[in-house]
């Protein structure tokens, strides 16, 4: 199977690496975090006027690149690299792909908005007692003549301080836990009845809980009948947060390989030492093992579902241990210097610790696996 990027792909890939090292160098980057907004509005404009990169992986038809899977992989790669804390996954990923599937006149007016940068997504999926399960849902929407409305609680919803919208998978019927019931909404931020608790995440980024009390919404799908749109939806948010760990984990990788050139023990670089030297290839080959499966998961993504969900889980279950790994392989080679807050290594370190457990633990997804193998 040929692995190569087409020299379209290439030029993605180069062109976002450039912009990013122009306009997201490090210290831009801790300015921005530090800074009461937690985001860049201009940045975000400069994604959709000078890259176009939100409208990736939407047809041409929409406005968009007319790319895909692998388009998103590359975009989410260099997101990685320069720790970008911009909603890209929530907004264009997960959220662009549930509205994809919906194929309404308001879903394509919402990707438009989305190409335009203009809306901007949260997804709001995790609740108290959920664990990760899209099914497990209390959350409960009732219909209230031509709207909706969502009553329940949200925790840990990332980049909902600065989303234009919210969505929301909420339950029309059947009990917690069950798929029948299950349907997606999409909600305004700041509407009536919708309380925030704002919080930095330990990444750099800010998140928020939610209370919904009789929140009006709009149905994206069929009412009771969503949980696969959100589910295909969330895999490929799955796959393109593999991508992002592969990007922090490249980063960590060579700013360790780079610190220990230059870290002198009895005047020699402690990069001379061969037992460092070891830890190092098993830093590169974990990474590229975490590579492999991420490619392998992105071409699978169009496959029927089980087949879909095995490789998506086994992807993400190889980049959080990897993120692991490399993450405290990394610190423990810097020594005292990679806790600091001055050197980008501990930024990423943080950011490899969150993607290890979002969108699902090691332990969930490999729960997963064995559920497909059984069924299979």
């Amino acid at each position: 199977m040929d692995f190569n990027f087409s020299a379209e792909q290439e030029m993605l890939r180069d062109s976002v690496a450039r912009y990013f090292g122009d306009h997201y160098a490090f210290p831009q980057r801790q300015a921005v975090i530090r800074s009461a907004e937690a985001w860049r509005p201009g940045f975000w404009r400069g994604l959709a006027d000078d890259l176009g990169i939100l409208g990736a992986p939407f047809d041409e038809a929409m406005g968009g690149l007319g790319g895909g899977a692998i388009e998103t992989m590359i975009v989410m790669e260099e997101i990685g690299k320069a720790l970008v804390i911009e909603p890209y996954l929530d907004t264009v990923v997960i959220g662009g792909g549930l509205l994809r599937r919906c194929g309404t006149p308001r879903a394509s007016e919402l990707i438009g908005g989305i190409i335009a940068g203009e809306v901007r997504l949260a997804f709001a999926h995790l609740e108290p007692s959920s664990r990760f399960g899209l099914a497990n849902v209390t959350t409960s929407a009732v219909q209230d003549g031509n709207t909706w409305r969502l009553s329940g609680l949200k925790d840990a919803v990332r980049g909902a301080p600065f989303a234009t919208h919210v969505l929301v998978n909420a339950r029309v019927g059947g009990a917690s836990g069950e798929r029948a019931g299950v349907s997606a909404f999409l909600v305004e931020s700041g509407g009536a009845g919708l309380a925030s608790r704002e919080y930095p995440t330990v990444d750099g980024s800010r998140a928020a809980d939610l209370k919904f009390d009789g929140v009006s919404a709009e149905l994206l799908g069929p009412a009771g009948q969503g949980f696969d749109l959100l589910e295909a939806a969330v895999d490929e948010g799955v796959v393109a947060i593999c991508a992002e760990g592969v990007g922090v984990m490249r980063r960590l990788l060579a700013d360790t390989v780079e610190y220990t050139k230059q870290r002198k023990q009895f005047d020699a670089p402690i990069a001379a030492n061969q037992a460092l030297q070891h830890r190092m290839v098993d830093m590169y080959m974990t990474l590229e093992q975490s590579v492999s499966m991420t490619y392998m998961a992105t071409l699978k993504l169009d496959r029927p579902a089980l087949e879909r969900k095995r490789a998506v889980s086994a992807a993400k279950v190889q980049v959080g241990k990897a993120a692991k790994f490399v993450g405290q392989s990394a610190i423990q080679l810097h020594g005292g210097m990679g806790m600091t807050n001055e050197l980008a290594v501990s930024h990423y370190f943080k950011r490899a610790a969150m993607i290890e457990s979002e969108l699902g633990s090691v332990d969930h997804h490999a729960a997963r696996i064995e559920q497909c193998d059984a069924a299979a």
